[in-house]
């Protein structure tokens, strides 16, 4: 919040030197800078607002708590940064059809030199609140305070060529800011639409929290690990972990109980597991399972299997899991055919194959 701030103050001192100066001089480029900063300023209010928004504690309505909100105030941010662009991109096509050489004036390149070095200043300030703070927002403000570096450093250019080779720049380095502007729009909505639709954790974390669930008593394995993001810092996950059917369920709903707060202690990853029994005792079972396990490379890269069981009656039914990857071009029942294809069962086997993909 009190990056939000300052980045407001210091963006309404800019918007208002550069927007003032750019009518007195007729520079069209320096205008269109301005009226970026006041697109920042925009960004910052709905920044300072999605903040406290997203500190506000879960509630009835929202159990997973309101942390989603700084994706939506990036969203807005960026739909703001573009729809500013496209406007000053239409103003700056107008001063190219007019012409004119725009004048030259001290109090422009003061004002543009100035802007360069808060920018600069703030870029670096943001970007180290974003990273202590793992902020997705602070993150776009600073790549935005960042680029319009740039942006001023191609109005100062458009002034100099128009002064030393006489050439009407301002309107072309106009649209090439507007184009700038455009671009940032895309790459601060890029990240938090994909946030919102669900993107994928960062692979550190499910590895981690994989492997210490592996190293729990008396795990044998661990399938379906699915984490999701409810906003910064907000985790919620589920896993199946194998364990020997013949220990006792309170010992086993201990073992799960105490890998449960392990995992929300080391990783802030709040976990509900799921408990899937072995028999270890049933050699027919545990045969077919390294069978099927070594026949699955040859029927396409990258599956898994899991969840292995012996279904006895009239026929003997055996059922498993796959896993398969997203990249993978058959379909769930290509899959299934080839498997059964390549596992051959004998008369008095049937197959059941569920395919998940992940």
């Amino acid at each position: 919040m009190t990056a939000s701030a300052v980045c407001i103050v210091l963006n309404i001192l800019l918007a208002g030197a550069k927007i003032a100066t750019g009518l007195l001089c007729g520079l069209i480029s320096l205008l269109v800078d301005g009226f970026n900063n006041v697109s920042d300023c925009g960004s910052g209010v709905v920044s300072l607002v999605s903040f406290r928004v997203a500190e506000k504690p879960a509630d009835k309505e929202h159990p997973y708590g309101h942390r989603r909100a700084e994706y939506i105030a990036a969203m807005l941010i960026g739909f703001i940064i573009f729809a500013l662009a496209v406007e000053l991109f239409r103003e700056s096509i107008e001063k190219i059809i007019t012409g004119g050489l725009s004048p030259d004036s001290v109090a422009a390149y003061a004002v543009a030199g100035a802007s360069i070095a808060v920018k600069a200043g703030m870029a670096v300030y943001l970007h180290v609140v974003s990273k202590r703070l793992q902020s997705e927002t602070l993150r776009a403000a600073s790549v935005d305070s960042a680029s319009d570096c740039a942006v001023t450093l191609a109005v100062i250019a458009g002034m100099l060529i128009s002064r030393f080779a006489g050439l009407p720049a301002d309107g072309y380095v106009g649209c090439a800011v507007a184009l700038f502007v455009a671009w940032q729009g895309v790459s601060v909505l890029k990240p938090a639409v994909s946030e919102l639709l669900g993107q994928a954790p960062e692979e550190a974390l499910v590895k981690g929290i994989r492997e210490y669930l592996l190293a729990g008593d008396s795990v044998l394995g661990v399938h379906d690990l699915r984490v999701i993001n409810y906003g910064r810092g907000v985790y919620y996950a589920t896993a199946h972990v194998e364990m020997d059917g013949a220990i006792p369920s309170l010992a086993a709903h201990a073992v799960l109980d105490g890998l449960e707060h392990g995992v929300f202690e080391k990783f802030g990853v709040d976990l509900t597991v799921h408990l899937d029994p072995v028999d270890l005792k049933d050699e027919e079972a545990l045969v077919l399972e390294e069978k099927v396990k070594n026949i699955l490379p040859a029927v396409a890269e990258g599956l898994e299997a899991h969840d292995f069981r012996l279904v006895r009656g009239v026929k003997t039914q055996l059922v498993f899991d796959v896993v398969a990857p997203y990249s993978l071009k058959l379909s769930n029942a290509e899959i299934c055919s080839k498997i059964a294809d390549v596992l051959n069962l004998p008369p008095g086997y049937t197959l059941s194959v569920t395919v998940e993909r992940g």
